[in-house]
């Protein structure tokens, strides 16, 4: 997690910030300055508020999310240095400017309130809709969930379990604590994800559609 900033406060008052959100409707001017104190990236922290995310902060082209499956594939099969390297990589491209405003989410991924919803507008963040969600998270994780199991979870629908969140953490660049404390779900014990992509995800969120496919083709060629 590398969200830039003032050094985070303590786990204790992060978890009492978070829960006061939560229930506020804060002003996103504030929401902006008190990220990087929680340690979060400032979209992220517009998600848990349940405050839409402003354009300035949101995936650039949302036609790039689609690629972003086939990246971390990619990305998967490298080793830990050399993810590190992909995302200097990635550091290293043009942000380009948005050629179109960010779309509105549709009916169906307006979701009522509630753990599953903050769960799938942190994944929105990473221009992820639910079927690349579930692509990735069985590149990531070996679990596959179908793309209509995350709309439940949007809904509220289909119980977030802590098999579900421990693949949630897997993906997001927010640490496990921050998301048990917003669901009220416990994480069994798991093995260390690969690192570095969750990051990585992160990374790309900012970049074009050709730009992700570039990174994917680096990425496939970094294997040899």
């Amino acid at each position: 997690m590398g969200s830039p900033g003032a050094a985070p406060v303590g786990r204790g008052e992060r978890f009492r910030v978070l829960g006061l959100l939560r229930g506020d409707a804060p002003d996103p001017s504030r929401l902006r300055r008190l990220a990087p104190v929680l340690g979060l990236h400032p979209p992220d922290l517009f998600a848990i508020a349940g405050v839409d995310v402003p354009d300035d902060l949101a995936p650039v082209d949302p036609r790039a999310g689609r690629w972003v499956p086939g990246l971390v594939r990619n990305a998967v099969a490298l080793r830990a240095e050399q993810r590190n390297a992909l995302r200097g990589y990635v550091a290293s491209l043009p942000q380009e400017e948005r050629v179109r405003p960010a779309p509105t989410p549709s009916a169906l991924d307006r979701y009522p309130d509630g753990p599953g919803a903050v769960l799938m507008r942190l994944a929105r963040n990473r221009n992820l809709d639910r079927t690349a969600l579930a692509k990735t998270f069985l590149v990531v994780t070996g679990r596959y969930w179908s793309a209509a199991t995350y709309g439940g979870v949007g809904r509220g629908t289909t119980p977030v379990t802590p098999d579900l969140l421990a693949d949630f953490c897997a993906v997001l660049d927010v640490p496990s604590d921050d998301l048990v404390s917003v669901t009220g779900v416990a994480l069994p014990p798991s093995g260390p994800a690969a690192a570095g992509v969750a990051e990585l995800i992160w990374d790309v969120r900012r970049l074009t559609e050709s730009q992700v496919r570039e990174v994917g083709a680096v990425a496939e060629s970094m294997q040899g």
